[in-house]
């Protein structure tokens, strides 16, 4: 029996089979998910990520948006993480300009498991998502790392319609195994009891409930 890598249960789907991949839907979180046995070796994966990571303009804008966002609702010093994307040190310079710092967790190149001990007021996850093979996994583990009243923002494209995914470019990276709707995310938001922001169709916001907003126990409803 077939279980979704995101919410877990098993209500998937087939979905769509091209040359290279077949792709399931989970019918209660809406996930799209490549099968695992087309997913890239290590090697050819880390080859291509090497080469994204050369990308840092749009990164950049990412992050500076984020902080100051952030510093808007936070007069004291921020300490974030950027999980699973490489800035460059003139990105960097600018966060500690400003009198804040951005550690960086990275698999293939960054991959300092300590920093995975402790929570931080904000996580930046650009372009990371449709990358999980156990997206589970990863969300239990980033909501973990926020602080209470700390945001994440997600920038991963989302699917629109259904109908148009066999001609949706972004399906065609090998290294892009999972797959998002905005469903998904309100489903996970929900789960979580978090805030949930759409500011673009590429651009997810979620906020960690304070202590004090804190009326249940997330894991109670899943």
């Amino acid at each position: 029996m077939r279980r979704c890598p995101l919410c877990t249960r098993n209500r998937v789907v087939n979905f769509y089979q091209d040359r290279k991949r077949h792709y399931f839907r989970c019918e209660e979180c809406q996930l799209l998910f490549a099968d695992a046995s087309s997913h890239l070796p290590p090697s050819a994966e880390q080859s291509k990520y090497r080469q994204a990571n050369s990308k840092q303009r749009p990164l950049q804008q990412f992050i500076t948006s984020l902080v100051d966002q952030c510093q808007q609702q936070q007069s004291t010093p921020l300490v974030g993480l950027n999980f699973g994307r490489i800035a460059d040190a003139s990105t960097l310079a600018n966060v500690e300009a400003q009198g804040h710092q951005l550690l960086q967790y990275d698999p293939f190149f960054a991959a300092d498991h300590t920093l995975l001990q402790r929570q931080y007021d904000f996580i930046c996850c650009y372009r990371v998502f449709e990358h999980f093979r156990f997206p589970h996994r990863e969300w239990q583990l980033l909501c973990s790392l926020l602080k209470p009243g700390g945001w994440m923002a997600i920038s991963t494209q989302l699917l629109t319609q259904l109908s148009g995914f066999e001609k949706w470019h972004h399906k065609d990276n090998l290294t892009h195994v999972s797959f998002y709707q905005r469903a998904t995310f309100e489903f996970l938001a929900n789960q979580a009891n978090f805030r949930l922001l759409f500011a673009a169709n590429d651009l997810i916001l979620v906020q960690k409930p304070s202590e004090s907003d804190i009326t249940r126990d997330p894991s109670s409803s899943a």
